[in-house]
């Protein structure tokens, strides 16, 4: 479900040249009603095209007060042996930076699954013949996690994401390798970090049984199987399974929350504005997902709004495959591939003007 691997991927050549031209953040206030969550996007551009990767960072930004840092773990630069602090300091440290420089607040997961296949394995593992099921690759990922944490200094920090969506999906065994290594790679953050808040995420549509049948189905298991979580992260694709955003349930994010007391945030998600395959839509009807979200935000006090996208994916520029894989995913942007804004932009920057609380 997570298009967030392939979303980034112009990231890394860019993050060292961000240091340059940090400046302060700061926003009026509102008579508005209060919000309680933060709104923010991840580093992503229509195609890989530096200028306009900078262009939708300053654009994003000024319309932010956090921002997420979202990816696999960097498994070729660790399988060919690239230090973690190193692999850290070069690409993932200017650009938490950069955030800062701009007031805002810097949040990270980092994904031991396959990002847009959650039934396999991380491409570039299965690529060089080696699994996360390994326990020297499971070393790799903690030290990662643990370089990442460290450096970056974020406030939340997840270990894994769609934990539900995963066990629905892959071999068991690749599962049980997945919680141990999330969990394990948590126990050593918390080693050295007294004051991280730690997460995992789950997906939503999938807790409501809307993707593996049988109806509701809840996220109890990933409470029990991911003990450490302090924030649970929700990652929310509703298009795929709901006809409308006002056919969403008052009680859509509240349900998985039943008896449970712990922060909640969206950290991945959107409506697409375009249809495809069964599933119709357009510019107004994301728009006014926008506005639905934030009803459904403020039913649980969420503490975080992200969409991974801000623009459009221009799918030409891609390979067949990777295009392929992001279709349903292409047209989440609050702006289109020409970075012009969609109605959705509108309505995201109504709700960031409300003042957080």
């Amino acid at each position: 479900m997570s298009p967030r691997s392939r979303l980034t991927l112009l990231g890394s050549a860019a993050l060292a040249a961000l240091l340059a031209g940090c400046g302060s953040g700061g926003h009026a206030t509102s008579p508005l009603t209060p919000r309680t969550y933060r709104m923010g996007f991840a580093l992503s551009a229509p195609r890989a095209d530096f200028p306009l990767l900078l262009q939708a960072l300053d654009q994003f930004t000024s319309r932010s007060d956090a921002a997420i840092m979202s990816n696999e773990a960097p498994w070729e630069s660790l399988l060919a042996g690239v230090p973690p602090d190193d692999f850290v300091r070069r690409q993932q440290v200017p650009l938490a930076q950069y955030y800062r420089g701009k007031g805002l607040r810097v949040w990270v997961y980092v994904d031991p699954a396959n990002g847009l296949n959650r039934a396999g394995e991380s491409n570039p593992l299965v690529a060089a013949g080696r699994s996360i099921t390994e326990p020297a690759i499971q070393q790799l990922y903690r030290d990662y996690a643990v370089a990442l944490d460290t450096l970056v200094r974020p406030d939340v920090f997840g270990t894994v994401l769609e934990t539900n969506l995963i066990r629905a999906a892959a071999p068991a065994p690749l599962y049980a390798a997945i919680r141990q290594v999330a969990n394990d790679a948590a126990t050593a953050i918390r080693a050295h970090d007294a004051s991280v808040q730690l997460s995992a995420s789950v997906q939503v549509e999938t807790a409501w049984g809307k993707f593996g049948g049988g109806g509701y189905q809840g996220v109890d298991a990933d409470f029990a199987d991911f003990p450490f979580v302090q924030v649970l992260g929700l990652s929310s694709y509703p298009y795929f399974a709901w006809t409308s955003p006002d056919s969403l349930p008052a009680d859509y994010y509240a349900r998985l929350l039943a008896g449970h007391n712990l922060p909640v945030g969206v950290v991945e998600g959107g409506w697409t504005s375009e249809s495809f395959s069964t599933v119709v839509s357009s510019p107004a009807v994301q728009e006014r997902y926008v506005d639905r979200h934030a009803e459904l935000l403020a039913s649980v006090n969420a503490i975080s709004w992200f969409q991974l996208t801000y623009s459009d994916i221009e799918l030409h520029s891609l390979p067949a495959a990777t295009a392929a894989g992001l279709l349903p995913f292409s047209r989440l942007g609050v702006v289109d591939t020409l970075l012009a804004a969609k109605p959705a932009l509108a309505a995201w920057d109504a709700q960031f003007a409300r003042p957080f609380r």
